[in-house]
């Protein structure tokens, strides 16, 4: 995935580290960097800063999505490049109101759904484009909590499956799954959640340049921090033993 010259679209990139990509697709010469963002305010300054377009849009909503596509393309020119960023998070278990898990599910999978649904077809008879689906490294291994955990794990099994039925057919997908970002959404955790996702902290810049440095490899999985990898690994080896320091984790962030 080359970005000179493309066009891109970056949902959730009023801020944090969509609008840490949206930036860098601008410095390498993006043709057309679409921001959207439920915040229009967030969307509307990216875009100015960056010379961009801003379209407010609620990725939840299939019907929005569609119309954020749709004016792309009309615009802009076909899409290159969707990276389906929007993201968001709840603390807690199975404990959680149906409400609750709804949301998590609607933003952090379904809206890859209604992208995917949008627009794998059309990147498909063109024999090109990209998705790019912002997890996150719990979608590989676990997390705190349970609605995020096992919703970033279905995403990442859907980029799985696009990338297995389609990746013959001229569609490229790519899944990023950074541990600990400097984001809004890490600085609203507690102090004990804070300083135990913060190890190996890196800034929304550095997983953007891991993004252009993973689109430009091919790389279906994007791990700005290789450790992930290597988590993975010891997973697979040993899940018994994985389990229990999890357990060991799972305590710690609980004041255990």
């Amino acid at each position: 995935m080359n970005i000179a010259g493309s066009v891109v679209v970056i949902t959730g990139g009023g801020s944090g580290i969509g609008a840490a990509m949206a930036r860098r697709f601008a410095t390498e010469g993006a043709a057309h960097v679409v921001v959207s963002d439920r915040d229009a305010a967030a969307a509307q300054a990216v875009a100015r800063e960056i010379g961009g377009h801003a379209v407010a849009a609620d990725a939840a909503q299939e019907y929005q999505t569609r119309a954020l596509i749709e004016w792309t393309e009309s615009h802009c020119g076909p899409i290159d490049l969707f990276c389906a960023n929007a993201g968001v998070t709840a603390h807690g278990g199975v404990e959680l109101p149906d409400a609750q898990w709804q949301r998590l599910w609607q933003v952090n999978v379904m809206a890859h759904v209604h992208a995917a649904r949008e627009l794998v077809p059309r990147m498909t008879q063109r024999g090109r484009g990209h998705l790019l689906f912002t997890a996150s490294a719990a979608g590989l291994l676990s997390q705190f909590d349970a609605p995020y955990a096992v919703t970033k794990h279905a995403a990442v099994a859907l980029a799985e499956w696009l990338s297995i039925t389609h990746g013959d057919q001229g569609l490229g997908v790519s899944c990023l799954c950074p541990q600990g970002v400097d984001t809004p959404m890490l600085r609203a955790e507690d102090d004990t959640r804070r300083e135990l996702m913060s190890q190996g902290l890196l800034s929304a810049d550095a997983v953007a340049d891991a993004v252009v440095r993973g689109l430009a490899a091919g790389d279906f999985l994007i791990l700005p921090h290789p450790e992930v990898a290597d988590y993975m690994r010891r997973r697979a080896e040993d899940h018994p033993r994985w389990l229990r320091s999890m357990r060991r984790l799972h305590a710690q962030a609980n004041g255990g």
